[in-house]
Formats: C-alpha cells, sequence, structure tokens
C-alpha cells in the first residue's frame, strides 16, 4: 500500500514517467482463465460474497434529491427501490410486495407518497412500512409491522449511495473505502456536483470483463485510435495502490508541451485524466472539469450478462458562471463523445472477448507488470472471494 501524494506532485511524476518511456509496474506478471468469465458457480459466489457483502455505489445523491423522490435498481441479488425519505435520508427497499410477491415499482424513476401494488394495491410508505390493505376484513389477521418492505443496508456517502446486496448485512462506507480513499473522495465534495446525465447498458459481456476495460490505460491507441487515442497517453500511468482501492494519473497529450520544458510551479491539472478503481465495482474518472462514474455489475445468473451504468457529474449551472444554454451544450456534447467511444469502440471489443473466453481450450491468460489497476482489482476480488463463509 501507498500513502497519498499531493495532485502536482502525481502529475510530475507521470510526466516523468512519460519523458522515460516507461510506466508505474507490478513486480510481476499473473495469470488467470477464461472460465472465470463463463463459470455460473464462480458467478453465483460473486454475486454472494461480494455484492452481498460490501459496499457499492448504486447512484448520485442528485439523482433522488427532493423527498419521495425513487429510483429502481437491479443489483446481482435484489430488485431495489431507492428513496429519499421525508428527513432527508435514503432508504433502499427490496422492490416487491410483502402480500403475493409482485413487484411493487416499474418505473426507472419517479416521486411519490406512497408505493401501491399494481396487484392487489397493497400499499406501502417511503420509509417501507405497510401503509394499506385493501379489503382487510375479509383478509385475515396479519403482524403489519412484520410485513413491511424488507430494507437493504443503504448509506449515503461522499454524493454517493451506496448500498450492500444482503438484508442481513450491515453497512460501514467509511471503513470500507479506508482513511486514504475515504478523504480523497472527501476533498472532491462530490455531493456539491450535480448527476446531469445517466444511463444504464445490459450487455451479453461478463461484469469483469466491463471493469477490466476501464482500468486499462494499455489499450488506449489501439483500441481508440481516433478518440481517446488522440488525446491520452498509452501505457502511462502514475499509480497508486491503496489496498482494496487504487488510483492513477494518466497524461493527455496536452502535456507534451512540458516535455522539454520544466512546468515550474505551474499547475498541470488540466493536463491529465486520473482514475479511482472502486473496490468491487466501480471507475470513477476525474476529468479537468467534471467526474464521470462507471461501474459495473453482474446479472443475477447468467455470468456471461452484465450492467454498465455510467453518470457524469458536474458543477451545477448556477455555480458554473456559464448561461443555461452554454452549460447544456457542453455537458450534451461530452456526454455524446462519451456514448459514441462506449457503443461505437468498448462494447464491440467487449462482446467479442466474452465470446472467445467460452472457447473450450481457450488456454491461460496473462495480466502484466503494467496492468496495474487491473491487478488490484483481481487481487481484491480473490480476497474477497477466498473469505468464503467467514465472517468479515
Amino acid at each position: 500500500m501507498t500513502t497519498s501524494l499531493p495532485r502536482q506532485d502525481r502529475i510530475r511524476r507521470a510526466l516523468e514517467l512519460l519523458r522515460n518511456e516507461t510506466t508505474d509496474k507490478f513486480d510481476e506478471v499473473v495469470g488467470f482463465a477464461a472460465g472465470e468469465f463463463t463459470d455460473p458457480v464462480l458467478a453465483q459466489q460473486e454475486r454472494d460474497l461480494i455484492f452481498g457483502r460490501v459496499p457499492s455505489i448504486i447512484a448520485h445523491g442528485s439523482e433522488i434529491a427532493r423527498p419521495f423522490d425513487f429510483m429502481t435498481v437491479q443489483m446481482p441479488r435484489n430488485n431495489v427501490i431507492v428513496v429519499r425519505q421525508k428527513d432527508g435520508s435514503v432508504k433502499t427497499f427490496v422492490n416487491l410486495c410483502r402480500h403475493r410477491g409482485a413487484l411493487l415499482e416499474d418505473s426507472e424513476k419517479g416521486r411519490c407518497r406512497f408505493f401501491s401494488c399494481p396487484y392487489h394495491r397493497w400499499s406501502y410508505d417511503p420509509d417501507g412500512s405497510l401503509r394499506m390493505v385493501t379489503r382487510d376484513a375479509t383478509f385475515g389477521e396479519i403482524d403489519r409491522k412484520k410485513q413491511g418492505l424488507v430494507e437493504i443496508p443503504c448509506e449515503e456517502r461522499h454524493g454517493f449511495i451506496w448500498v450492500v446486496d444482503n438484508a442481513h448485512a450491515e453497512i460501514d462506507v467509511e471503513a470500507w473505502l479506508g482513511p486514504e480513499m475515504d478523504a480523497i473522495l472527501a476533498g472532491y465534495h462530490l455531493d456539491k456536483l450535480q448527476c446531469v446525465r445517466s444511463a444504464g447498458f445490459d450487455e451479453p459481456t461478463n461484469w469483469k470483463i466491463m471493469q477490466d476495460a476501464f482500468l486499462d490505460g494499455y489499450h488506449i491507441q489501439y483500441a481508440h485510435p481516433n478518440t481517446a487515442g488522440k488525446i491520452i497517453h498509452t501505457n502511462v500511468m502514475a499509480f497508486e495502490d491503496f489496498g482494496r482501492h487504487c488510483r492513477f494519473i494518466a497524461p493527455r497529450k496536452s502535456i507534451d508541451r512540458w516535455l522539454e520544458e520544466d512546468p515550474g510551479d505551474r499547475e498541470l491539472d488540466r493536463y491529465v485524466t486520473e482514475t479511482h478503481f472502486l473496490l468491487p465495482n466501480s471507475t470513477l474518472l476525474r476529468q479537468p472539469d467534471h467526474f464521470q462514474l462507471l461501474t459495473f455489475r453482474p446479472h443475477r445468473s447468467d455470468p456471461a450478462k452484465s450492467r454498465m451504468e455510467q453518470r457524469l457529474m458536474v458543477p451545477r449551472q448556477e455555480d458554473s458562471g456559464m448561461d443555461e444554454a452554454h452549460w447544456n451544450r457542453l455537458w450534451d456534447k461530452n456526454w455524446e463523445i462519451l456514448l459514441a467511444v462506449l457503443h461505437n469502440e468498448d462494447f464491440p471489443l467487449l462482446r467479442n472477448s466474452q465470446r472467445g473466453m467460452a472457447s473450450a481450450d481457450a488456454g491461460d491468460m496473462l495480466l502484466g507488470r503494467n496492468e496495474t489497476a487491473n491487478q488490484v482489482f483481481r487481487r481484491e476480488t480473490k480476497k474477497l472471494l477466498a473469505q468464503g463463509d467467514t465472517p468479515q
């Protein structure tokens, strides 16, 4: 593990790596097998021992900003409803009526004072308590306190909403992040930003293949020669390992002006992109003027499918110094660029990768010393799986 360095020092270290045509590296090459992306038994273990035990991000708080705003999310183990409470807190529940098991809410987002089941019109308050049993005089006696919605552990921290996908678990995001990453996220004041765009995509690709691709600084010029490859240097990463989590700085090609000239005390933030991996399944990208969050969740039964969600978090229009029209044009443009890269370049490549992994004689494969964040991802998910039934 490393101790967090000041940003300008890290940027200058990335610049030095670029000058020397190298990158930060792990100690050794490690192997893996194709079956890790196709095995249904392993997929079940990942759902239970990873997502059923540790916090993962499901939304930015601004997506349900007002009391009684809600959103629905398909997690690896449960369908859930996330709802902003009257007092401003957030609660998460299994999206299931406790009468006959009907899906309680099928809208992706909305706002309501209570949830009403479409099957028999049982209803629930936003705090999950059973509000009404229709025709209760003929239904029979029940303990209403025991028939409220099943609550899932949830916490709002650093602007994000986190859950542990297990009603019997507990959640402590600060402890999960550890002191280094918790302090890093606190310093970004992400709770002051607005999630201006979000979208989700169901892909025929294992979640680990998806996550790996968005930690990889080695593929940029090859997979994205006409987009990101023109902007970001390939295979140059100033890397920090915080145990469960990590981050790295990748220099943009605009920094090349300082290859031969000492930048002195100039701030170099606009010349880099900084990537944070938040175990188990999130990539947070710090761009010069905004943040992007990419999350990857396994399908609830098929190891060859996953859900990818992306979010664009930006300064609020009233804080940006821009008029509304300019502000909208700027983020519309950024969003369209991101969508184009994903759909035209990343997704087709990753779908084909999943097809390749299904080969019976795929053989052993490798992660290089230069694939640092990918090595952390593999190392830490293996640790979580190795815990088995051992309490955390």
